[in-house]
């Protein structure tokens, strides 16, 4: 009735104010039904995103954190081409458990500086190890195996379905990088890129973590689409990447000299927009650890806010904020504390309302990326549960109304609980948050 009225050709200056004060006035009016919630921003250390420490830093407990990251070599973890000890992986993640953190790990053949980490069995059957050692004496001996091998081959692929029969959606686990090929399992032999896996093996690999892992998500090194001049085509594959050199080799700078940086590997491959569905993470380059987030940043340094809106970023690894060998003042920590708060998802609820047997709840998403895991969002009433809801792929910028009917009055609370035991529950961006609970005034 009020859009009809209003809309007909105004007839008289004072018709016109009429429906402006009547627009306003039903605006003002519907407005005020619903209750607003005042945003404060989320804790630094919400689960799956924000700064990582290695599981055996000392220095962990200084920076808030939800996640740990380790190294396991497959010779670790497989004694056979069927027979597999996953108590060095349990170990592992039982300890981050205990800490009330999420593991991030990754799987590798070869660690520079380190022995071979090739399975036993496969060295006694007679499958080659290159050693070479790089102009870089600091990074140490190499031990690479001989990827063509079809025993070497035959092995990852057992290793993967077992892997994921056993692993797939564990609580325990927050993220994957793929790992297992080339040096420090990041996908490449440099500067002996003859040693390098063929895209035949690079498949047997990519293969094998789409088949087994539908649930916990697993991350790549490099995009690459067809035709890629070392790199298996994998843009259109269910896998996020990792940027290793975070802040130092992200941002396009248009030198060709620089087309190896993530964002125009990004580019090139057509996966600029991938972040919408599968996660982005990474690692501040080494070199920045000392000097980012104070005053005098390094002269290489992209710029941390930068390479995070253009990347979508959700969690970095950062050996510099979780090391005693690196000062860490005050107001060096309360900016590394904003940088995590800007990674990742941050959920928002703005507003909600109750009516006619119902309520409605409105959330936002006001981060750089979505949630990538499936949690059930629990609405109760009272001490009863009377709903769960959703909040995966809710991308940055966007709105999501949950409604469900009521049949009683009380008091409102909302969790998102973490299915692992002991994990840091998901916290809103609200001042109302309280502790584990969103209670709705």
């Amino acid at each position: 009735m009020l859009r009809s009225s209003c809309s007909r050709p105004v007839r008289s200056s004072f018709q016109h104010w009429a429906c402006v004060f009547l627009f306003f006035g039903l605006a003002s009016f519907l407005s005020a039904e619903e209750n607003r919630l005042e945003y404060s921003p989320a804790p630094p250390d919400n689960p799956l995103k924000g700064f990582v420490p290695y599981l055996s830093s000392a220095a962990r407990e200084r920076f808030p954190h939800s996640m740990e990251f380790c190294y396991l070599s497959l010779r670790e973890l497989m004694l056979g081409y069927e027979s597999f000890d996953w108590g060095p992986l349990e170990e592992k993640l039982n300890l981050a458990r205990e800490r009330g953190c999420q593991l991030t790990f990754r799987v590798v053949l070869e660690y520079p500086g380190k022995p071979t980490g090739l399975p036993q069995f496969l060295v006694d059957e007679g499958v080659e190890l290159i050693r070479w050692e790089p102009e870089d004496s600091s990074q140490g001996v190499s031990f690479t195996p001989d990827y063509e091998d079809p025993r070497v081959r035959r092995a990852l692929e057992q290793f993967l379905a077992a892997f994921g029969e056993k692993y797939d959606g564990d609580p325990r686990i927050g993220f994957l990088t793929a790992g297992l090929l080339g040096s420090w399992g990041e996908w490449h032999t440099y500067p002996r890129s003859d040693l390098w896996a063929s895209e035949e093996t690079q498949r047997v690999v990519l293969d094998g973590y789409e088949k087994a892992f539908k649930k916990t998500p697993v991350l790549l090194r490099y995009p690459a689409k067809e035709g890629h001049y070392n790199q298996a085509a994998n843009v259109d594959r269910s896998f996020g990447y990792h940027d290793d050199s975070f802040d130092w080799a992200t941002l396009d700078t248009g030198r060709e000299e620089d087309s190896w940086f993530f964002v125009p590997l990004l580019k090139d491959a057509g996966a600029v927009d991938k972040w919408k569905r599968f996660p982005i993470a990474g690692e501040v380059r080494p070199e920045l650890w000392k000097s980012s987030f104070t005053d005098d940043p390094h002269p290489r340094a992209q710029g941390f806010a930068r390479c995070v809106e253009a990347t979508h970023v959700t969690w970095l690894l950062d050996t510099g904020l979780f090391s005693h060998e690196i000062p860490l003042p005050p107001e060096r920590k309360q900016r590394a504390i904003r940088a995590a708060q800007s990674m990742g998802y941050e959920f928002h609820v703005a507003g909600w309302r109750e009516e006619k047997g119902a309520i409605q709840i409105r959330v936002e998403n006001r981060g750089v990326a979505p949630f990538y895991h499936d949690w059930p969002v629990e609405l109760f009433l009272g001490e009863k549960r009377i709903a769960i809801f959703d909040l995966q792929g809710l991308l940055p910028g966007e709105e999501r109304l949950w409604k469900t009917a009521v049949d009683a009055t009380g008091q409102f609370r909302i969790r998102v609980p973490n299915p692992m035991k002991g994990g840091k529950p998901l916290r809103f961006a609200n001042k109302e948050q309280d502790g584990e609970w969103l209670i709705l005034p």
